[in-house]
C-alpha cells in the first residue's frame, strides 16, 4: 500500500512517521470553504473530504490521507490568526475557558472514501497579557487553528485539563489513523 499524506503540517508528518508508516508527501490545492450553515462538529470532516476530493485520481494500491483541524469556542470557529492582534484576540477568548478541537481525517483509495472526526475538550487556565505576548513573539502561532500548539509552551504552561486525545489536538487523531490504515492493509492484501 502506497500512503500519500496531503499535508504541509510538520506535526502530521512527524506523527504519521512515529506510527511506523512509510509515506510520501503530496500537495492538494483547494479553497478551504464550508457552508455557513454546517454544524460546527461537521466542519473538520467536510474540509478534510474537500481536500481529498481535490486530489487527482488515485491508482490501485494508493491511499490518500487528508486532515483538517478546527478549534471551536461556544460554536464559534477560531481558525488560523491573520496577525499578532488576531492571535491575541483568540487567545484571550480561550483564556480560562474550555473549548473543543475537532480533527477530521479522510482516507481515500481507488474504490472508497472513509471520513471520521475526533473531538477533544481543552481547558485553559487564565492567560495574562504578558504570557500572551511571550508566546506569540517566541512561537509565532499563525499557522495553527485557535492560535496555539498544544505541544508548545502555551500548551505545557496553561492547559489544565484535556478530555480526549492529545494527538487530535495536535492535528492527527493517531488512534483513528492507525486503525483505519491497518484495516485498509488487511483488505488490500
Amino acid at each position: 500500500m502506497n500512503i500519500l499524506l496531503a499535508s504541509n503540517s510538520p506535526r502530521r508528518k512527524e506523527l504519521l512517521k512515529e506510527l511506523g508508516f512509510d509515506f510520501e508527501i503530496v500537495s492538494v490545492d483547494c479553497d478551504e470553504v464550508y457552508p455557513t450553515d454546517l454544524a460546527v462538529e461537521k466542519i473538520a470532516a467536510y474540509l478534510s473530504e474537500l481536500k481529498s476530493n481535490a486530489f487527482r485520481t488515485l491508482n490501485p494500491g494508493e491511499v490518500l490521507i487528508t486532515a483538517d483541524t478546527i478549534v471551536a469556542l461556544n460554536k464559534e470557529i477560531l481558525g488560523k490568526p491573520n496577525d499578532e492582534v488576531h492571535s491575541k484576540e483568540m487567545l484571550r477568548k480561550l483564556s480560562g475557558k474550555t473549548h473543543q478541537v475537532y480533527t477530521g481525517i479522510t482516507m481515500k483509495t481507488f474504490t472508497q472514501t472513509i471520513t471520521k472526526t475526533d473531538v477533544a475538550n481543552v481547558e485553559f487556565d487564565e492567560i495574562s497579557d504578558e504570557e500572551l505576548n511571550f508566546y506569540i513573539q517566541k512561537y509565532r502561532p499563525f499557522d495553527k487553528a485557535g492560535s496555539y500548539g498544544i505541544q508548545e509552551w502555551l500548551g505545557m504552561a496553561k492547559i489544565k485539563n484535556i478530555e480526549g486525545s492529545f494527538y487530535t489536538i495536535m492535528g492527527l487523531p493517531t488512534h483513528l489513523v492507525y486503525s483505519l490504515l491497518k484495516d485498509l492493509e488487511q483488505t488490500s492484501s
